[in-house]
């Protein structure tokens, strides 16, 4: 069976993209605006006028894919999606929208447009026992405790979560590995065994299969025990248009038949693309709040003012705080970006040099919210605003663009789950 084929032309001043799936072929247009640099791929361009707002034009829809997202955030997997419905002439409906965070709901609401939008702990949506998930018992199927949803049972076909990855990360020293929020990825497939859906894509750190309680080889057994192909990939944002090296674990099921790992590799993309790429438009843009940098405070101000006065990307230990100066495992705090390399992972610290290499590579100061949003793969297009217009505080930022899943790679692995679901369709 031949992979699907994702293919970008220079047309004039457009780029076309072309995806084949068997028999069937989708185009999709984006005008370039991208810089005129001879050595760009056309796919770099496209990719480059995604992020600086271009709106892509797409063939009439021949079918709607309706999509459910848990633990949404604002809305970087859901995007993703949207983009990869779309390249392949789905209509993208988004049935469901679920988060604690009734603000990042709002931001996700004014982009997405969802039927549903619930603010609450996706855990008391489903009632189910993890022995009956792992056994496959028909008998203790999970069920679902929100009446309201039980219209959705057999109707969504791609179920979306990025449950939170705290509880795994390595600067959680206190409850690394055991942390309770780390159960919550069975939460997200007992809703999606639930609501019987077609397809599913979890995403978190790579160390959550290192969780004691063992959630991700749980979660895995229980999809397979109710029918569904599954497969666990670790994959990088920079080998999928995304300016930043950033490490992520999808576990991909689907009823239809096994994600193809030959899909995947086809979709990854060379050269990795650099800062410059992303970002080099707005050195000194001011055109709305999210431009603003942080003030640093006077002490970090002079770290910058050293970073630039020695033409130097990395502090040396004697101008670190004093816990740092007698060793320290953390290279990258307190350093400073580099043009023709992409970025390290994005993290919610991206506005204080204490918190990563996250001193603009040209200029004194750090990274602003616009620029660590296209780091994270968000175009301009996409408001970060609460209802009636209201700006978000700069913490809320921070919260939802170093948590977001970057939506070029999303873009990759859903397209990779629809290939399933279009073939199956049209039996090849």
């Amino acid at each position: 069976m031949t992979p699907l084929r994702e293919c970008y032309e220079q047309g004039g001043d457009r780029i076309v993209r072309r995806i084949t799936i068997g028999a069937r072929e989708s185009i999709t247009l984006i005008g370039d605006v991208s810089d005129p640099v001879p050595e760009f791929h056309a796919w770099m361009r496209w990719w480059q006028s995604f992020l600086r707002g271009q709106k892509i034009q797409c063939e009439e829809a021949w079918r709607p894919l309706r999509i459910a997202d848990l633990f949404c955030g604002c809305g970087g997997l859901s995007l993703g999606a949207a983009e990869a419905a779309r390249a392949v002439g789905l209509l993208p409906v988004f049935e469901l929208a679920v988060d604690i965070d009734a603000a990042a709901l709002s931001v996700y609401n004014e982009n997405l447009h969802p039927v549903r939008l619930l603010a609450r702990d996706v855990g008391t949506l489903v009632s189910y026992s993890v022995p009956a998930l792992v056994r496959g018992d028909r008998e203790a199927y999970p069920s679902l405790v929100e009446s309201d949803l039980r219209s959705l049972v057999g109707r969504i076909d791609l179920l979306l979560a990025g449950p939170p990855c705290e509880g795994h990360s390595n600067l959680n020293n206190r409850t690394r590995r055991s942390d309770p929020r780390n159960k919550l990825v069975l939460d997200a497939v007992a809703l999606a065994l639930a609501l019987r859906v077609r397809t599913v894509v979890v995403e978190n750190v790579p160390e959550a299969r290192a969780d004691r309680h063992g959630a991700i080889r749980t979660a895995e057994n229980a999809l397979r025990s109710f029918g569904y192909h599954v497969s666990t990939v670790v994959l990088d944002a920079s080998d999928y248009a995304v300016a930043q090296t950033r490490r992520r674990l999808f576990l991909l099921a689907s009823r239809e038949a096994p994600p193809s790992e030959a899909t995947l590799l086809g979709l990854t993309k060379r050269p990795i693309p650099d800062l410059r790429w992303a970002i080099g438009d707005l050195e000194d843009a001011r055109s709305s709040p999210l431009d603003v940098p942080s003030r640093s405070s006077p002490e970090n101000q002079r770290r910058i003012a050293y970073l630039f006065e020695t033409d130097s990307y990395d502090l040396p230990d004697s101008l670190r705080p004093p816990c740092h100066r007698a060793g320290h495992t953390y290279p990258s705090v307190y350093g400073r970006l580099v043009w023709d390399k992409p970025a390290g992972t994005i993290t919610t610290g991206f506005m204080s040099m204490g918190r990563g290499r996250f001193v603009h590579p040209s200029r004194p100061r750090t990274l602003t919210p616009h620029e660590a949003a296209r780091l994270q793969g968000f175009p301009d297009s996409f408001r970060f605003v609460l209802s009636d217009d209201r700006e978000p505080t700069r913490s809320q930022l921070a919260k939802w663009v170093g948590d977001a899943v970057p939506p070029p790679i999303s873009y990759a692995v859903v397209l990779t789950l629809l290939e399933t679901l279009m073939r199956s369709r049209d039996g090849t």
